[in-house]
């Protein structure tokens, strides 16, 4: 059976490509989507690819994956740092999570360096750009088949 993986962004990820380019580079989401799809294809994986602004959707959306997906990937941006609820709702549905960045949190702000949702992570790929996603869909790939 096919491993289904739900991959959530978060908060002002809809502005990729236009957004700080030194820092988050040119590619946008819609661009990172298709990327992501396509590779998700070439190692046989589906995936559904999402962003919210808003910290109760991101909730909703881990919530449904329960029964519907094998794994989630989450880029959780500014509420990374923040949200007790986002790592409750990753803890309850107990599927596997790798949580990605962009850009390297620990080389940035002192506030940025912490993560509350990492507890419900098996692990973080931090500071590779866009690439960080494919990382990610590997990676969660050789999870769900072990």
């Amino acid at each position: 059976m096919t491993k289904k993986i739900l991959i959530i962004n978060g908060p002002n990820l809809n502005l990729l490509g236009e957004r700080e380019e030194t820092k988050y580079g040119k590619v946008t989401l819609e661009e990172l989507k298709k990327n992501c799809e396509s590779h998700a294809k070439s190692i046989g994986v589906k995936i559904a690819f999402d962003q919210s602004n808003i910290e109760g959707e991101i909730v909703t959306m881990i919530q449904k994956a329960k029964g519907e997906f094998d794994g989630i990937i989450i880029n959780a941006a500014g509420y990374t740092h923040t949200s007790v609820a986002i790592l409750d709702a990753l803890l309850a549905v107990k599927l596997p999570a790798i949580e990605v960045h962009i850009t390297n949190i620990y080389n940035r702000e002192e506030f940025r360096k912490k993560s509350l949702i990492s507890k419900a992570a098996k692990g973080i790929i931090c500071g590779f750009g866009v690439k960080g996603y494919i990382m990610a869909l590997d990676s969660m790939k050789e999870i769900l088949t072990k």
